[in-house]
């Protein structure tokens, strides 16, 4: 190695011994520390050499471009990682199995649509963790609704694989998430469901609480009554709370909750929520509709008496 950084000029001995050794004065072997000192950052034995011997070499702009470098090394070798992984989920018995999972990964990544959904519906299974990901970007509808449909028949476990994606600061992920977490049957989605409610978006915490609703989870409530109140698939989460309503103690909790927004609410908003009413049983809203008919706004005392007409 000495002789290597001689010919290229980044260390010179001092002299030879009479034997024909190399001498070292102490720059000289302070010079070979500072040589493995910039080895270890990663520079190489060319940017060293201009390091040492131009006073004015900028060493920041070197270490950004270090530091660039070794975050697209790590960035190649965490994607190496992960598709390893991938591979060996699959469980793969022999080589032609190995390169049936790595066929299917490339075409994960095809820009071709079609592709992707033949990957997908192929008969080789791929880990769950492999679809999530694939469905946490995946823009075309039919491929994510394939990559669903893959998910909802996988064997392992899927809830893990899509719940990390609940935290991201992407909403389309987000979103994308609660969608496949939404279809899983499985009651551990439940708590990752009520926990979606309180998601900043509207969209999200609408496939949560249109999910929770259809499971008999009266803690959708309030945030079904929110869908009605900003029309966002008011007619759908209506409908939802009718089921809800089936049992009477959850009846009751949600009338008073359509009962308490239709007090300040828009004139748009309280005639959803009167329609809304319609959806529960007639001996949990009648007294409420009475009342409503004599409402100063006219649509609103209409839909009620409506509705009264119809409960008979």
């Amino acid at each position: 190695m000495l002789r290597h950084y001689e010919s290229l000029g980044l260390a010179r001995p001092t002299g030879r011994t009479i034997g024909g050794y190399r001498e070292y004065a102490d720059d000289d072997i302070r010079r070979i520390f500072h040589v493995e000192a910039l080895r270890s950052l990663g520079l190489s034995l060319r940017e060293i050499g201009r390091a040492l011997e131009d006073p004015g070499f900028a060493a920041p702009a070197l270490l950004s471009d270090l530091i660039r470098r070794t975050e697209d090394r790590l960035h190649r070798e965490q994607e190496l990682l992960d598709r390893l992984r991938a591979i060996d989920a699959a469980t793969p018995g022999d080589w032609p199995d190995v390169l049936r999972v790595v066929e299917l990964l490339h075409s994960l990544n095809s820009p071709s649509a079609a592709r992707r959904q033949q990957a997908v519906l192929a008969p080789t299974e791929l880990p769950a963790e492999v679809l999530a990901g694939a469905l946490l970007t995946e823009s075309d509808p039919n491929v994510a609704g394939a990559l669903r449909w893959a998910l909802a028949r996988s064997t392992d476990d899927v809830l893990a694989a899509l719940t990390p994606a609940l935290r991201s600061a992407d909403v389309t992920i987000r979103r994308r998430a609660v969608v496949a977490i939404a279809e899983i049957a499985d009651a551990d989605a439940i708590p990752v469901l009520t926990a979606a409610l309180k998601d900043p978006d509207l969209a999200v915490r609408k496939h949560a609480a249109l999910s929770l609703g259809t499971r008999g989870e009266r803690s959708a409530v309030p945030a079904l009554v929110a869908l009605i109140i900003e029309g966002a698939n008011d007619v759908e989460a209506a409908e939802t709370l009718g089921t809800l309503a089936t049992d009477p103690t959850t009846a009751t909790h949600i009338l008073a909750a359509l009962t308490h927004k239709l007090s300040h609410s828009t004139p748009e908003a309280r005639l959803r929520l009167v329609q809304a009413l319609g959806e529960l049983p007639a001996s949990v809203t009648s007294e409420t509709l009475s009342t409503l008919t004599d409402d100063a706004d006219v649509p609103v005392a209409l839909t009620a008496k409506a509705l009264l007409r119809k409960f008979g």
